[in-house]
């Protein structure tokens, strides 16, 4: 089978024909094959598989080849799995002369084409229905020979000789297929067996031991000027460390003020003197009131020196009206003739004739002090910020950090707006410094281990864990910064102490009893149990992140807590 390129000249076809070693060319032709639309080529293509004793086959299904190869003799298939034929040639009745030279098709000892067998058995292809025909009719069947003679004495294994052997071209479209899909299944096999044996499986551990826990939570001072633990004291020294944090909060402004204009009037007033004397002038500036609201004077207010005796009082009138303006500016200051009490002067009195007018309402939206204050709150009631980076510094220097003695100084504030400016919002911006106290953990474990050592048997027992990363600490009293009380509680365990590390680097490789057995031979281990998953897992994962070790606290004693 020879498959023909679309820029393939008829030199280059009549090559690859020649140089096949095979009886039988199925020459597979693409679409427009320009180099075979001439009859000239299509004969020069026949005459060289004569001379060679070869017999070829177009494979093609283009109409306009046809008539051409029926015209020189040629067998022409659709397909390698189709029947060869020779196609009819032109109807060349009216032509006087042949186009195709009889003697020139019919060479001696050319192979023999049996139309009833495809291309694909004949040229070599993979074609199953060649075996089973073979069978039914073996004199039939086209034994070509397509490889050169052996020499004598060798012959190929599996075969029984040269007239048995069939020719069978294989379907590479088909073969590619089974190639790839066995590829990925033997890759899929391979992830597969990777995850079964490396990510799936899974081993449990889980220990009981005898070991002891302890409630304890002993007061301690933390003191930056101790230089070492004093444990019968229980001082502990501390380092302190400083922060500054700038925090900003923006709320709305809520705030209301009124921009319109205020009512204006005049008003009497009259002072009533017992015994002998004169009155006093009313300066301009008093505030005088009526119906919850007040007016201030804009004049001095004289009285005459003559008045009238009403009984109790000599009654003097004003020298004239005073005027007066509202206090603030609104609408509801324009009130009808009304008596006023005047501020500071409970012998003279006002009243107006007319209504106050004026005043107009124009309410905007200012800056409130609650507005500050609810800033300001908010900014002291945050110290997430300034705790997380004074714990950061403290664990830096390998120190403990003592939470409960976060201390925070006045912050520094400014607004972006003042009380009574007109603005949609203030931002209100603090800067704070913060301060707290850090403690070295071995000091902790000396006081801790101190006030232990009575409630558990030291003969046997050794505190295997000081319970301090969860420790939790409680503010007692301070005399400054730098000088701080607390109280500890922590839960002590004591008893055997299990390195998970080591004891998964031991366990590596070991089938469920070997482990068992190994983990509760340490010492104050009670039991253990080892369980693997799936199912197929009969052995401890090497990989130590596939391994799970949980050693089961026991309960706290009720009796073990003290409060020093």
């Amino acid at each position: 089978t020879i498959y023909i390129d679309v820029d393939d000249e008829i030199t280059s076809i009549i090559e690859k024909v020649g140089d096949s070693k095979h009886k039988i060319v199925a020459l597979v032709l693409p679409k427009r094959a320009a180099v075979l639309q001439s009859i000239v080529n299509m004969k020069l293509l026949k005459r060289t598989g004569d001379a060679d004793k070869k017999r070829v086959v177009l494979i093609t299904s283009e109409a306009g080849l046809l008539p051409l190869a029926g015209a020189v003799g040629l067998h022409v298939a659709k397909t390698l799995q189709s029947k060869p034929a020779i196609p009819p040639p032109p109807d060349m009745s009216s032509k006087d002369e042949a186009l195709v030279d009889a003697s020139d098709d019919e060479p001696d000892e050319e192979p023999d084409l049996d139309d009833s067998k495809s291309i694909g058995e004949l040229a070599g292809v993979a074609a199953v229905a060649g075996a089973a025909a073979a069978k039914s009719d073996p004199e039939e069947t086209i034994d070509v020979d397509n490889t050169d003679d052996e020499p004598e004495g060798k012959s190929k294994k599996g075969k029984k000789g040269k007239k048995d052997s069939k020719i069978k071209v294989p379907n590479f479209d088909k073969f590619r297929l089974k190639l790839i899909a066995g590829a990925a299944a033997f890759i899929l096999l391979i992830v597969l067996w990777f995850v079964a044996a490396n990510v799936l499986p899974k081993a449990t551990v889980v220990i009981q031991t005898d070991n002891q826990s302890v409630n304890e939570s002993p007061s301690f001072t933390a003191n930056t000027a101790a230089k070492t633990v004093d444990v019968a004291a229980k001082v502990v020294p501390a380092e302190i460390k400083d922060v500054k944090e700038t925090d900003t909060q923006k709320v709305p402004a809520t705030g209301k003020k009124n921009n319109g204009t205020k009512a204006t009037g005049n008003v009497t007033m009259t002072t009533c003197i017992s015994g002998i004397g004169l009155p006093q002038s009313v300066p301009a500036g008093t505030g005088i009131s009526a119906n919850g609201l007040t007016f201030i004077t804009q004049q001095n207010t004289d009285f005459s020196h003559t008045g009238t005796n009403n009984g109790n009082c000599i009654a003097y009138q004003a020298t004239g009206p005073t005027s007066v303006a509202a206090q603030a500016p609104g609408s509801q200051y324009n009130i009808g003739p009304s008596n006023f009490s005047v501020s500071g002067y409970p012998n003279v009195s006002a009243s107006s004739s007319s209504t106050m007018t004026g005043g107009t309402d124009s309410i905007v939206i200012v800056v409130a002090q609650a507005d500050i204050d609810g800033a300001k709150q908010k900014i002291a009631s945050n110290t997430d910020k300034g705790k997380a980076d004074l714990t950061k510094a403290l664990k830096t220097d390998n120190k403990l950090p003592l939470p409960a003695t976060l201390v925070a100084d006045d912050p520094a504030v400014t607004t972006s707006a003042n009380v009574g400016d007109q603005v949609s919002d203030v931002t209100v911006t603090a800067v704070t410094t913060y301060h707290m106290l850090g403690v070295n953990q071995d000091d902790l474990q000396k006081l801790v281990a101190n006030d232990v050592k009575g409630k558990i048997d030291t003969t046997k027992q050794a505190i295997s864990d000081y319970g301090l990363g969860v420790a939790t600490f409680t503010f007692v009293s301070k005399k400054s910064n730098t000088e701080q009380t607390l109280t500890l509680q922590t839960t002590v365990v004591a008893g055997a102490q299990i390195n998970a590390s080591n004891l998964k680097k031991q366990l590596a490789g070991k089938k469920k009893g070997d482990a068992t057995d190994l983990i509760e031979g340490l010492p104050s281990v009670q039991k253990a149990t080892v369980s693997f998953s799936p199912f197929w897992v009969s052995k401890v994962p090497s990989k130590a992140s596939r391994v799970t070790i949980t050693v089961e606290k026991p309960q706290a004693k009720a009796n073990a807590s003290t409060s020093p």
